[in-house]
């Protein structure tokens, strides 16, 4: 990201006063979707937020508020392997203050207390797809979504679930002679303590309903040649963290970027590490590796200026608030 793109956003949060606080709360609440699928749902809300923890992460939220009325737009966000729903908290609260509902499951079989299908990355497109049927159709407040306005989130393997639910069909035979050449790669050593089942074909998982997607930090992005995202013609945002060690450039990020038939929004974002894209810990020494940041780079600052632009784009292409 450019460095005058960030202060610009940064600036702007700082000086503009706050909304009305009744009119921009966030609703929360943990569901169970179909397949046993779980979920954190955040939407537009009225009433009066209490601070709460959400694993290593904080929100300040009004637990099972009332939908907000009127078409809302829908945002699914499929994490990385090993985490769950909670990842990205902030990020959905932006959002929901923004006028959006946000919808974020928990991958079965690729979470921090289940990773025994983590590698079976089939699966997890059709899980987001799940997940968007269950929020248009069984959810309580399914009346306040707007199923024509549907976006998704994802970061690492989250942003490979995202291109393949939006058209994106891998090419997974490339596995083999991309973990001969670096197997100390974090996919490479994923894939080495769970062996996959490599299909050459690819099944069919895209789901037309969504329509833009936001993708941070890629996993697998080298298995996708122009021909394998020749499908995804919708708006995407694309994000790379410039001391991302876990998935290292060119191999991830920067192929999918070659890659896209429409030109995306790319940011770059300096000294940023993989799990900078993660919501800021409530207590960054519960998990080092998640949560601490290289020295001098500030994590919370920088998800200012992210969520904004995430919120923005999203805006943009699906028509709800920006923020400023």
């Amino acid at each position: 990201m450019p460095i005058r793109l960030f202060l610009a956003a940064l600036f702007l949060i700082v000086v503009m006063p706050p909304a009305n606080a009744q009119s921009a709360q966030v609703g929360f609440e943990r569901q169970v979707a179909g397949d046993g699928i779980e979920l954190g749902v955040w939407y537009p809300a009225s009433g009066t937020p209490s601070h709460q923890r959400l694993g290593l992460y904080a929100q300040d939220v009004v637990p099972g508020a009332v939908v907000a009325e009127s078409p809302h737009p829908l945002i699914v966000i499929s994490h990385g392997s090993g985490g769950d729903f909670a990842g990205h908290v902030d990020t959905a609260v932006a959002l929901a203050r923004a006028g959006f509902i946000v919808a974020a499951l928990t991958h079965p079989g690729d979470n921090w207390r289940d990773s025994s299908r983590a590698t079976e990355v089939e699966r997890r497109p059709a899980a987001l797809s799940a997940t968007i049927s269950y929020m248009l159709q069984a959810w309580h407040g399914h009346h306040a979504i707007d199923k024509d306005r549907i976006g998704a989130f994802g970061f690492s393997a989250g942003g490979f679930t995202v291109l393949a639910a939006a058209g994106g069909t891998p090419d997974l035979t490339r596995l083999p002679a991309h973990c001969a050449a670096h197997p100390a790669f974090f996919d490479c050593t994923l894939i080495k303590a769970h062996p996959p089942t490599v299909s050459t074909s690819w099944p069919k998982l895209r789901d037309d309903r969504i329509k833009a997607i936001v993708v941070a930090a890629p996993a697998l992005g080298f298995t996708f040649t122009p021909a394998n995202l020749a499908g995804v013609r919708l708006p995407v945002q694309l994000w790379r963290a410039d001391e991302d060690h876990v998935l290292p450039a060119p191999f991830y990020a920067d192929a999918i970027r070659a890659a896209l038939p429409r030109k995306p929004e790319f940011h770059t974002v300096p000294s940023a590490g993989h799990f900078d894209f993660l919501t800021p810990c409530a207590v960054p020494t519960a998990a080092p590796i998640i949560c601490q940041s290289a020295p001098g780079f500030d994590r919370a600052a920088f998800h200012t200026a992210f969520n904004t632009a995430v919120v923005n784009f999203f805006a943009s292409h699906l028509g709800a608030k920006r923020r400023s």
